[in-house]
């Protein structure tokens, strides 16, 4: 399976290779010297008219296999001998133009069109002969125009209507008339040999009365040149005695004005120097002044550098060292005091805590005790005496009493005895039990402390009137 996919995909690159390759070969382009025709279904131009091919110079184009075909003009110039004989002129006079004319398939779009209608597929020589033939008739109509006159002697007119008549005639083919060199004019009757003959002759009679001429203008002129020398000569002559005055006086005034500068040029000179002299006391001065306000200014900052910058660099050294030690102690403080506040927050949120479940407890004892604080107080201090006990033993727990002797003297006072009077201040030694619980903040109940009991405030109930109590309280419950 892998193999027939390996083939499949061999085949297709082999194909689109071939493909390309042939794309490749279709893409024709044109070189400089010629011009490259593209024709078959070309389609329309500009105009919406049918073009029957298309032509590039300088490009190139793809050719479309089976719609377009293509082929080359050659750009290179024709050089076409014309030996035009018995040409007959607007005089009737029979003359002989020999020329040579230089063609070429033209590059105007339009003109190459022509050509590619016109002249595709034939060889140089086809093409040399037409354009024989059309410049033969151009050049006979173009002689037929004109005098001898105007052939011989105005070359430039007679080149310029055979250049024009002979283009116009050539781009209806495509091509393009490059040059055009006539070589000698002859006719048979000896016309233009007369006419150079008389143009000899009065070439030479007008040399001959030129050269006659310019003879005597020569004479003329050389005694005239030799009278224009001699005034010219005298009056250099005066000229230059008068110079020769004017300069003596110049001399005498440029010596006057000489020695009067160069006397005032030595009074600044002297006043200069003077001048100068007192400039470079005063500059000398004045850089001695400086150079000592300079000294100053270095030993000023010697003492700066020496003194100053230390005990500023101390003073700076000691107030870092403050700072540094503020901000150490600050920070030391501020984490004490977060310390102390976390601890504080921390020991009020226990003690919240702990009075929270005391008040708790205590709301649940009073719900317990029927809804009676006195009672709820009451079963309190039930479940304290144990510890108060304890207490009041622990008072007189380390008292050590190794011997107690008791002298009885037998005397009675409020009919007790001297025994009986020390037992009982000895007991009277021992704290209170109602004292004990003011010292904790509580209250004894009346009948604890002694008091009557049509004095207390707790009531006594029966046992009878307790059970009915409780059975009221259970059903209540329930």
């Amino acid at each position: 399976m892998n193999n027939y996919f390996v083939v499949l995909i061999s085949i297709a690159a082999l194909f689109v290779f071939i493909i390309i390759v042939a794309m490749m070969r279709r893409y024709k382009r044109c070189p400089s010297d010629r011009i490259l025709v593209v024709y078959g279904k070309i389609g329309k131009g500009a105009n919406r008219e049918t073009r029957s091919a298309k032509c590039i110079h300088g490009g190139a184009a793809f050719i479309w296999p089976i719609i377009h075909s293509y082929a080359f003009l050659d750009l290179t110039p024709l050089s076409i001998e014309i030996n035009l004989t018995n040409a007959l002129s607007k005089q009737n006079i029979r003359v002989d133009v020999p020329s040579r004319f230089t063609v070429g398939i033209s590059t105007e779009p339009v003109i190459m069109n022509n050509a590619a209608e016109r002249l595709l597929g034939l060889p140089q020589e086809a093409v040399s002969n037409l354009a024989k033939d059309i410049i033969f008739g151009q050049l006979r109509l173009v002689v037929a125009t004109m005098e001898i006159e105007e052939i011989n002697s105005n070359r430039d007119l007679f080149l310029a209507a055979v250049s024009s008549n002979v283009e116009a005639e050539l781009k209806k083919i495509g091509l393009k008339l490059i040059n055009v060199n006539v070589t000698d004019i002859n006719d048979e009757s000896g016309y233009i040999e007369a006419l150079g003959k008389e143009a000899a002759a009065k070439a030479i009679n007008d040399a001959k009365k030129s050269v006659a001429e310019k003879n005597r203008d020569g004479e003329i002129g050389q005694a005239m040149a030799h009278r224009e020398q001699r005034v010219q000569v005298a009056g250099a002559d005066a000229e230059a005695v008068e110079g020769e005055n004017v300069a003596k006086v110049t001399i005498a005034n440029s010596d006057a004005d000489r020695r009067e500068k160069e006397a005032e040029a030595n009074r600044r000179a002297v006043a200069a120097e003077k001048v100068t002299d007192a400039q470079a006391l005063q500059e000398a001065y004045a850089a001695e002044k400086l150079a000592e306000n300079v000294r100053a200014e270095r030993d000023k900052a010697t003492q700066t550098a020496n003194i100053v910058v230390p005990a500023e660099i101390d003073k700076q050294k000691v107030e870092i060292d403050a700072e540094a030690l503020a901000e150490q102690k600050r920070r030391i403080a501020k984490g004490e005091a977060d310390a102390i506040y976390m601890k504080m927050a921390a020991e009020g949120k226990g003690i919240y805590e702990i009075l929270s479940k005391q008040a708790d407890g205590f709301d649940q004892l009073v719900k317990a005790a029927g809804n009676d604080a006195q009672k709820a107080v009451l079963m309190m201090i039930a479940d304290k005496l144990p510890e108060l006990v304890a207490t009041q033993v622990e008072a007189i727990k380390n008292i050590k009493i190794d011997k107690v002797t008791v002298w009885e003297t037998g005397g009675n006072k409020d009919g007790k005895t001297a025994t009986a009077n020390f037992m009982q201040g000895m007991l009277g030694a021992i704290p209170p039990l109602d004292d004990i619980f003011k010292s904790a903040g509580m209250e004894l109940p009346d009948y604890l402390k002694g008091k009557p009991k049509k004095e207390s405030s707790i009531e006594v109930v029966s046992d009878q009137e307790d059970e009915n109590m409780d059975t009221e309280q259970n059903t209540n419950e329930k």
